[in-house]
């Protein structure tokens, strides 16, 4: 009969396989009976720490199995789990992924004291007028009138940018860093990318230059 649980050497760890066609129960009695070899054998006493990425392959643990299983291995101190990897997702992550993945067009008024926020790259149209703020984990094209202020990497991501006409904007936010357009405003038109530096400053640059300031970004877009 095929093992529930099957160990196998990477390069840069070990992987914990649980078969997706074992059940549950025959799931933890081979990986109890797995950690009981590995336990004694002699050639792993030369080994302190085990790090394991479970590889779950097209099964989806519940909680309360992800919770089992961490707790039969952590009765083998040796043992510790790193990850756990499925090659399903949930119906929320499906959605959260391709929300996040999407270009929302948003053609709005975002007026004084309104605080909007999205996940995905935004396309904005309208107008953001002095106190509203417009927020987004992905970039921002703004093609709209900007008085207010546009965060995008909302709320830690750096490698996210802002592209467009933001020289009426109080404020660009891109991840924790932010610059006072004051102080910018005649760098910025169209054509501008703000974007943060190796340095972890908000700088502006050219849309020409994108391939350089964001390959990942340009790429992903298909160049210009």
């Amino acid at each position: 009969m095929m093992q529930g649980a099957v160990l196998r050497g990477t390069q840069s760890g070990y992987e914990l396989v649980l078969r997706q066609s074992a059940s549950f129960d025959q799931i933890m009695t081979d990986l109890r009976d797995l950690l009981e070899k590995l336990r004694v054998a002699p050639e792993s006493e030369a080994v302190t720490n085990f790090s394991l990425d479970v590889l779950t392959e097209n099964r989806l643990l519940q909680p309360d199995e992800k919770k089992a299983i961490e707790t039969l291995v952590s009765e083998y101190p040796k043992f510790q789990i790193h990850k756990f990897e499925s090659g399903v997702m949930t119906k929320a992550d499906a959605n959260e992924l391709r929300e996040r993945e999407t270009v929302h067009v948003l053609s709005r008024t975002i007026r004084n004291g309104q605080d909007l926020e999205y996940k995905g790259d935004i396309l904005f149209l309208g107008i953001i007028h002095e106190g509203g703020k417009l927020k987004t984990n992905g970039n921002i094209y703004t093609m709209g009138n900007v008085h207010g202020i546009l965060q995008a990497g909302f709320p830690d991501d750096e490698s996210k940018v802002v592209i467009g006409d933001t020289h009426d904007a109080q404020q660009i936010h891109i991840g924790e860093q932010f610059t006072i357009l004051d102080d910018d405003a005649d760098q910025v038109n169209a054509q501008t990318v703000a974007y943060v530096n190796d340095l972890h400053a908000l700088s502006f640059g050219k849309l020409a230059n994108l391939k350089k300031i964001n390959p990942k970004l340009f790429n992903q877009i298909g160049g210009l």
